[in-house]
């Protein structure tokens, strides 16, 4: 595993009093099954660029973020980077643990990011006799199942300036007064299928139309209604 530095360690994860235990995947243990629970839940902080696992790395953990972003990388066969899909606060990182050896991408942090691994073992053991937890892993698969599809449609049809907006409201989606914190144009580009260069000039243009405002550094206030519009969305 890539997460195994001191620095990065933050210690043993107190689930049972984490305050985000009603949209985390242990939302539905009680205490007794913290009590049941062998193998230690550790929490990590992470720096922006830090790697979680990389394909083809044996599944043996699965993560949930506290906070931050997170994006799951394939290479085409000429090593081209592509971004499949943005993982954020509450989400699951590396589901196919469940079913497959190994995982499928690479999942690196966009942004200082803090997450917990627990070994597949646990969600394995619990969900054999909690119903609770085995419907929550149930319906994280067909969330993941149906952003994928969303990914497709959004991400890889229309024109750049529409795939850029869609990508902005989806960053903005939860936050509050309509803010975001934007990425790396490279980054940006690679989820969305179109250049570095055309992501920075369409960012640029959106800049001097007022459809983002930069408050600080990467951080942008977002005209919701103008960047819908731009979309095409309903």
């Amino acid at each position: 595993m890539h997460i195994n530095s001191k620095e990065a360690w933050q210690g043993i994860a107190n689930c049972s009093q984490c305050t985000m235990r009603h949209s985390v995947l242990f939302s539905g243990l009680v205490e007794e099954d913290f009590k049941a629970l062998h193998k230690p839940v550790h929490q990590y902080q992470l720096k922006a660029g830090d790697k979680i696992y990389g394909r083809g790395d044996p599944t043996e953990y699965m993560y949930t973020i506290r906070s931050g972003l997170i994006k799951l990388v394939n290479y085409l066969p000429d090593g081209t980077m592509r971004i499949v899909r943005l993982l954020r606060t509450s989400d699951v990182i590396g589901l196919e643990a469940i079913l497959d050896p190994s995982y499928k991408h690479d999942a690196v942090a966009l942004h200082p990011t803090e997450i917990c691994r627990f070994p597949v073992s646990i969600v394995t053991e619990l969900s054999k006799t909690n119903p609770k937890l085995h419907h929550e892993l149930m319906t994280r698969w067909q969330r993941a199942l149906n952003e994928a599809d969303a990914w497709v449609t959004d991400f890889s049809t229309g024109n750049s300036k529409q795939r850029i907006a869609r990508l902005i409201l989806l960053l903005v989606k939860g936050n509050p007064a309509n803010t975001c914190l934007l990425f790396g144009r490279e980054d940006m580009g690679a989820t969305l299928g179109i250049t570095t260069e055309t992501t920075s000039r369409i960012i640029a243009e959106f800049k001097r139309q007022h459809l983002i405002v930069e408050v600080s550094v990467g951080y942008y206030l977002c005209d919701v209604v103008k960047l819908k519009a731009m979309s095409n969305h309903n």
